[in-house]
């Protein structure tokens, strides 16, 4: 006896033809919602200014357990020497970096990158 299954994605949203399968978190909790490629763009255009202003902290459910996201690794320590002398840099390059917390990845690298490093 033979069986076909055949599987059709719909947009959760409209109820139309889903192209694909979109996933993402918040707070951390993930979902997943299939899209058409229409609200597909939509999301991720609505998402875009804040995914940009973000740190990436990793890919997900790849990344290792056990640790919440954001939280340093045993070991791990800060080098507020390094982070004054980061400060002081962008400051000089007018560049925009706060006086307290995390300093953005972009920025880290800019430094690095015109030091040689």
């Amino acid at each position: 006896m033979a069986k076909r299954t055949i599987h059709i994605l719909v947009d959760d949203l409209d109820g139309g033809d889903a192209n694909e399968t979109v996933r993402f978190a918040i707070d951390r909790t993930q979902y997943e919602i299939d899209l058409s490629t229409k609200n597909a763009t939509r999301l991720r255009q609505a998402l875009a200014p804040f995914v940009n202003a973000a740190t990436k902290l990793g890919r997900g459910p790849g990344a290792p357990a056990g640790r919440p996201p954001g939280r340093p690794r045993v070991g791990a320590r800060v080098d507020a020497d390094q982070n004054r002398a980061i400060r002081a840099w962008a400051h000089s390059k007018g560049i925009a970096v706060s006086d307290r917390g995390r300093i953005k990845q972009e920025i880290v690298n800019q430094y690095y990158a015109e030091a040689g490093r």
